[in-house]
């Protein structure tokens, strides 16, 4: 293949994935509006009118600045290959190192996420800043996102400079088949953080406290107890200090899985309903959900670093995407930079298998607690944090990971019955 060729088979798939994500986005927009003013049968009853209307325009409005952000993502994206962005930054980094050196490679890649963070950042204060607290969900403060940010940065470069390096390392060092190497190493490294995260990373953005309540604390131990599941601890997050949303999650693993609940989810669920919500929790555990993404991930990053491993040795991967040099740091960036357009027609699959799990989860909590609480407090959720009871089909299939309300519901109600 001519590295023409590759050019005009890049900005192709670059144009087919934005006119879709395009269409898609529109699409739910028209739907959402056109049933803004109806409440659905099967909610009338617990949300009102206006609630619809608030996660109608919620919606919307997150969805219309979705399409500004597509437009210059795929603009950045243009700009920094065949644009010649990166090679500017390539060539302008080679007083820290000979091109194709740890050092210069190190440098490189951290400047292209650096850039990508500054080019996000107008973004992200706009949604939190604007959309989010526009809608009463933030709570977060200009100084609290200065210390996040300073916090993220320095864990950045404690963490992901010498991780960065050690991959380099492997990829130049390792020989023909160094993209193995570099899969097993990304796996411990991933295990690692999911052994240290609950304990050592997560607070140092967030205070973590253990559940007080004894009525919750008693019927969540029944629920374990029932469900045959050892955790390390029940904690409360102190979630409210940058969103009004609320969660809970299972985080760690073996020895070291804990129970999170976000406070505002505490604040507007009745105990019952929490222990229909960590019993949805449970059977994603049960039914080794967490276990079988994370193999097919392994899996595809293990046939996407043997793809890379062929295109690093490829010249018109590099020339066709704006790229004159050619050493493993640039086949990096090229990849990490452009595959996401490839692997877009995948996004669909994913989704629908996420969406057959949440069901499978919802039909656990159901046989072990009562599925009219899950459905009361998804409803409770789904009001509270302005999510749209009417998405449009289609979107939904290409997006959603989990499933529209009305069907979720319809189902759960279902398996209630008699």
């Amino acid at each position: 293949m001519s590295s023409s060729e590759f050019s005009m088979i890049f900005v192709a798939a670059l144009a087919l994935t934005v006119m879709v994500r395009f269409w898609l986005a529109v699409r739910q927009i028209s739907h959402v509006r056109n049933h803004r003013d109806a409440v659905p049968p099967a909610f009338a009853e617990r949300i009102d009118r206006s609630a619809h209307q608030r996660a109608a325009d919620y919606t919307v409005a997150r969805v219309r600045f979705g399409l500004v952000d597509l437009l210059v993502s795929a603009g950045w994206l243009l700009l920094l290959t065949l644009g010649g962005v990166l090679q500017a930054i390539h060539d302008g980094l080679g007083v820290l190192g000979a091109p194709g050196s740890i050092s210069h490679g190190t440098a490189f890649l951290a400047a292209v996420a650096v850039l990508g963070w500054l080019i996000d950042l107008p973004f992200t204060l706009y949604r939190t800043f604007g959309i989010e607290a526009r809608f009463g969900f933030n709570r977060m403060t200009f100084g609290l996102l200065v210390s996040d940010t300073l916090k993220e940065a320095l864990l950045a470069a404690l963490v992901g400079i010498p991780v960065i390096a050690a991959v380099l390392w492997l990829m130049t060092r390792m020989g023909a088949m160094w993209w193995l190497h570099v899969w097993g190493f990304w796996l411990l490294f991933n295990l690692l953080v999911l052994l240290i995260w609950p304990t050592f990373i997560a607070p140092l953005f967030n205070k973590f406290a253990p559940l007080e309540n004894p009525e919750l604390r008693q019927r969540v131990e029944s629920l374990l107890t029932r469900c045959g599941f050892r955790v390390s601890g029940l904690f409360v997050m102190d979630g409210s200090r940058r969103s009004a949303h609320g969660n809970a999650y299972f985080t760690g693993f073996g020895a070291s899985k804990r129970i999170v609940f976000f406070d505002t989810l505490l604040e507007k669920l009745a105990p019952s309903e929490i222990e229909a919500v960590l019993a949805h929790e449970l059977g994603h555990f049960r039914h080794r959900h967490v276990w079988k993404r994370l193999a097919v991930m392994s899996l595809m990053s293990l046939l996407l670093l043997a793809l890379l491993g062929w295109l690093a040795t490829q010249p018109w991967f590099f020339a066709g995407l704006g790229m004159s040099s050619i050493d493993m740091a640039s086949a990096l960036a090229l990849f990490a930079l452009t595959m996401p357009v490839f692997m877009f027609p995948l996004g669909p699959l994913m989704s629908f298998w996420s969406r057959v799990h949440e069901y499978e989860a919802d039909a656990y909590a159901s046989r072990q607690t009562s599925a009219g609480d899950l459905v009361s407090a998804l409803v409770k959720l789904y009001r509270d944090n302005a999510s749209t009871l009417t998405p449009d089909p289609v979107y939904s299939r290409f997006y959603d990971s989990h499933p529209p309300a009305a069907l979720r519901v319809a189902r759960l109600q279902a398996q209630a019955s008699p």
